[in-house]
């Protein structure tokens, strides 16, 4: 689990329980025993197949790698106003997300690490959240447990959240959401002015920006620029083909040459955090008010005045 680096696992542990080493503890041995009882070692050996079944996850759940920062940390592209997390069961986009995880530190930051000669174990998110929609509310729960997974199992491997191509019911649930964050957690959020170009360009080179951050008003994150070379979403681009390729070879040396299983992994969902079910409620919340308004909104513009 540490890769070579048990100290600062330890030390993400204990950062992400503010250094109360009780808790960092627990958390740590939790975190053991849930790889443990769900054989997550053993998770990038079950590809997700047919093929055309993953094709449908990765285009209704919007990842990539678009590249690396000055510094050598992976760029993560997160679609989350365009991902619909329909084409699939739930299981699968859950396995699909723990699957990029442990690829991400088996694979990407060992290799990251060589590449530029320090030790690099975190990673940058950029979310575009082009197209966000109350409709949205309807995966909270979903996105409740990838986010509650991240938070016991791999805590601490993002340095900085940045927000892009942000719309109002963004804006109106961020500002509900903010001041129930820890301290910890509000510095490494950065909300962005528009598609945030100018912003990450500081951190990050042109060929590692996202597809959706390349120019102003480029829009949605299925935007494909320069086809499947820029979209970092798209089972076809270059980070999606090598990490399915290296699964289906895991399960190959495993299976040795018997046909692979078809069929998702099932893994336990831990219980919530009672601080990140506080925070999903407030989210709720701020949704059903924003739709309620809209409703009003609507029910007065569908009014006749005077007979007109």
């Amino acid at each position: 689990m540490h890769h070579g680096n048990p100290t600062e696992t330890l030390a993400r542990f204990l950062k992400a329980r503010d250094w109360d080493v009780q808790k960092a503890y627990k958390m740590l041995i939790d975190c053991l025993q849930w790889r443990i009882q769900n054989e997550i070692d053993n998770i990038l050996s079950k590809p997700i197949i047919p093929a055309d079944l993953y094709r449908a996850v990765r285009d209704s759940q919007l990842v990539g790698l678009s590249g690396y920062s000055k510094e050598g940390l992976p760029v993560i592209a997160i679609g989350v106003g365009l991902s619909t997390y329909d084409k699939a069961s739930v299981n699968y986009y859950v396995q699909s997300h723990i699957q990029m995880n442990e690829y991400r530190d088996r694979v990407i930051l060992p290799a990251a690490t060589q590449k530029y000669g320090k030790h690099i174990s975190t990673c940058l998110k950029v979310l575009d959240m082009t197209g966000l929609k109350l409709s949205a509310l309807n995966q909270i729960k979903l996105l409740t447990t990838i986010s509650t997974i991240d938070d016991l199992n791999y805590p601490e491997k993002t340095e900085t959240y940045y927000i892009v191509n942000a719309p109002y019911i963004f804006s109106a649930c961020w500002k509900a959401v903010k001041p129930l964050l820890q301290e910890r957690t509000k510095r490494k959020i950065q909300v962005l002015q528009g598609c945030g170009r100018d912003e990450l360009l500081k951190v990050m080179d042109y060929s590692s920006l996202p597809h959706f951050c390349r120019k102003e008003g480029s829009g949605s994150s299925r935007n494909r620029s320069n086809g499947t070379i820029d979209n970092c979403f798209s089972l076809d681009h270059s980070y999606h083909q090598q990490l399915y390729n290296y699964i289906r070879h895991q399960a190959n040396l495993i299976e040795s040459g018997r046909p692979i299983k078809q069929g998702s992994v099932h893994v336990e969902f831990p219980e919530p955090d009672p601080e990140d079910t506080k925070i999903a409620k407030t989210i709720e919340s701020e949704f059903q008010r924003l739709a309620d308004q809209n409703g009003i909104c609507n029910s007065l513009n569908g009014l006749k005045v005077n007979g007109d």
